[in-house]
């Protein structure tokens, strides 16, 4: 028999003074059972940063089609691609081809051996971004995991904090390409 998703939810407050983007996301996530923590929690991060009331989670993980986040336009058309993890280059470039803009967001202390072996490829997709975040700051999100979630995204001047009103983790982000 299958293992089964397990459900998380997290009230998300945003409060992005960059874009003047102030709302609050009642979000509900399959955390898949492949998935750990700290992807799930990178995802939430990767929401923040893109808020929009277009932005929905997808199938990801669990489907080859389908990205971590995306947003589409009134017509269908994917506006926004966003992959969390460390995605191959079939993906990133099918990807681009299908979008708008493909945000890839990596956050694994393996994330510079990956980007090494995969920037040359990639580089021909300009509509492709790659951002990792700080491997200190994603094992600290892991910890901040719980099946209910209330968090508060503070998003000023390019710098990222997420807390769960006991814990406040900055998140430091290096882009790779942008």
């Amino acid at each position: 028999m299958a293992l089964k998703s397990t459900i998380y939810k997290a009230e998300l407050s945003i409060a992005d003074m960059d874009r003047n983007y102030y709302a609050t996301h009642m979000l509900t996530l399959a955390r898949h059972p492949s998935e750990t923590d700290e992807r799930l929690m990178v995802r939430i991060v990767a929401f923040a940063i893109h808020a929009d009331e277009a932005l929905v989670n997808a199938k990801g993980i669990s489907d080859t089609e389908e990205p971590d986040l995306w947003q589409m336009d009134l017509t269908g058309a994917i506006q926004l691609w966003i992959e969390v993890g460390q995605p191959d280059e079939r993906r990133i470039l099918k990807a681009a081809g299908r979008s708008d803009k493909v945000m890839v967001y990596s956050y694994s202390s393996a994330s510079h051996v990956w980007w090494k072996q995969l920037a040359s490829k990639i580089d021909r997709a300009k509509n492709v971004s790659v951002v990792n975040i700080d491997a200190e700051a994603s094992a600290a999100l892991e910890k901040m995991a719980q099946r209910s979630m209330q968090l508060q995204c503070t998003i000023q001047d390019g710098q990222i904090w997420l807390t769960d009103g006991t814990t406040t983790v900055e998140i430091p982000r290096e882009v790779w390409k942008a």
